[in-house]
Formats: structure tokens, C-alpha cells, sequence
């Protein structure tokens, strides 16, 4: 199915982490509970709410609006430590997850990680698999724009292209479970699965939903990066027709 030339190629998969791959939000909501109460304040769980899926730069600046007394670097080194303490006494994997990336792994595609956590958080939870499914991390820290701005899922792609500089954004499909992932994955024309976890999200033609990873396979993604690539394909055939008609070849 792979080879034909009405089924793309899914060359590779970008994968968010938390709440995609693994269930820490709930350790960061904790974190954030912890530091906020440490310095006198409250936290409430809309506020908590307001941060899955962001920018640990952004969320700083919210947990010090909420009262917290530290620079932005101390804060995301707070919440990222005790949130690797707790990853290594337990991993909370999402259901199904592991077992795509098992099978996009036999079935040779290539898979990346793409997370606003940063390095220490991502390489913990990375050495936790049983294989290496992951041919690099882009992380929070290694990104000037965090989700929901593009740049993490355009650099993914661009160290794809290193190995393969036929490898397209048409050949990549990206996971995610937040709005400010989805967000990210879809300006940077990547086709888009949105997994919703803590927060839920609203549906969207421009995009999968699904409910779960659990039974979903290989094919059910490739599916998906060639319906993508169809309707792509029609709206430039509209687009040329329009040109066309108006004598604007």
C-alpha cells in the first residue's frame, strides 16, 4: 500500500510526549500545585488547565504572575526536577502508545520526538523504552518558540531531510493530545492526529481525532497522510483551474 502512487509514503512520525506518549501531566499539575503553595499562593485547577501543552517558558511566566518569587529559569528547572523524580519510580505510559511506535519501528519509518519539555524530562522518559525508537529529541529547550508556534515540528522536518533529502512535510504525520501541539503540528503543514487527553479538544475537518492510540496502526496513519495529501492535491487542481479559467497561466 505504501508504494502506490495514490498512498504516499509516511516516511516518518512526530511524536509529542507528555500526554501523548506518557500521562505526566498529572506530576506536572502536582509540581505546579507545590511551587505555587510554597510561595504563598493558590493554584486552581483552571489555572493548571491553561498550561498542559505549552511552552515551559510560557508557563513560567504564568506561575510567577500566580505569585511565584523566582526567575523563569528557576522555575522550569523546579518543575522539570520534580517531575524526572517521578518518572523514575513510575512511567505513566498512555495507552497504545507504545505499541505504534513498535510498529512504525518494524515497518522501518522513521520517528521523532517532538516535546516543549526539555532534555533531562525527554531523555528520561525516552530511556524508559525498550528500543530505540526515536531517531532524535527536539525539545523545549532547543527551540526559540515553543507550541503553539511551528518551529519545533519545521526543525523536526529539516533533520528528517538530512538523511532524506527527498522527505517532504507530505510525508510525516504528527500525534498530539493538546491544543497548543495540534496548534503547532498543522501550521507547520504537517497531517495532523489529535489524541485528546486532560484538556478536550473541538473537532476539526482539518485533522484526525482520535479517541485513543490502543489498536491503532501503521495503516490507519498512512491512511491518513494520504487522504491529507489528496485533498491537498485537489485544492491545488481547483487553484490551476481557477487560474485557467480567468487566463492567468
Amino acid at each position: 500500500m505504501r508504494s502506490s502512487a495514490s498512498q504516499p509514503l509516511l516516511k516518518a512520525a512526530l511524536w509529542d510526549m507528555d500526554g501523548t506518549i506518557v500521562d505526566t501531566e498529572p506530576y506536572w499539575i502536582e509540581a505546579e500545585h507545590a511551587l505555587v503553595a510554597a510561595h504563598g499562593g493558590q493554584w486552581s485547577h483552571a489555572q493548571a488547565m491553561q498550561l498542559v501543552g505549552q511552552s515551559l517558558v510560557f508557563s513560567a511566566g504564568v506561575l510567577q504572575k500566580a505569585g511565584v518569587k523566582l526567575e523563569a529559569r528557576e522555575i522550569i528547572d523546579s518543575l522539570t526536577a520534580q517531575v524526572v523524580s517521578k518518572v523514575r519510580k513510575s512511567v505513566p505510559w498512555r495507552p497504545g502508545a507504545r505499541e505504534l511506535l513498535d510498529q512504525l519501528h518494524e515497518a522501518g519509518i522513521r520517528c521523532a520526538l517532538v516535546t516543549m519539555s526539555e532534555g533531562p524530562l525527554a531523555r528520561e522518559v525516552v530511556a524508559a523504552l525498550p528500543k530505540p525508537y526515536f531517531e532524535f529529541l527536539v525539545t523545549g529547550d532547543t527551540v526559540t518558540n515553543g507550541k503553539p508556534h511551528p518551529e519545533a515540528y519545521l526543525k523536526a522536518v529539516e533533520l528528517l531531510q538530512q538523511g532524506d533529502n527527498a522527505l517532504t512535510i507530505a510525508d510525516c504525520v504528527a500525534l498530539e493530545d493538546s491544543a497548543p501541539g495540534v496548534a503547532a503540528a498543522m501550521a507547520s503543514g504537517v497531517a495532523t492526529v489529535a489524541i485528546p487527553h486532560i484538556v478536550p479538544l473541538p473537532d476539526d475537518p482539518a485533522r484526525a481525532t482520535w479517541h485513543s492510540l490502543e489498536g491503532r496502526t501503521v495503516a490507519d496513519l498512512e491512511q491518513l497522510v494520504a487522504r491529507r495529501n489528496e485533498f491537498a492535491a485537489a485544492d491545488i487542481g481547483l487553484e490551476n483551474a481557477a487560474f485557467r479559467s480567468h487566463g492567468l497561466d
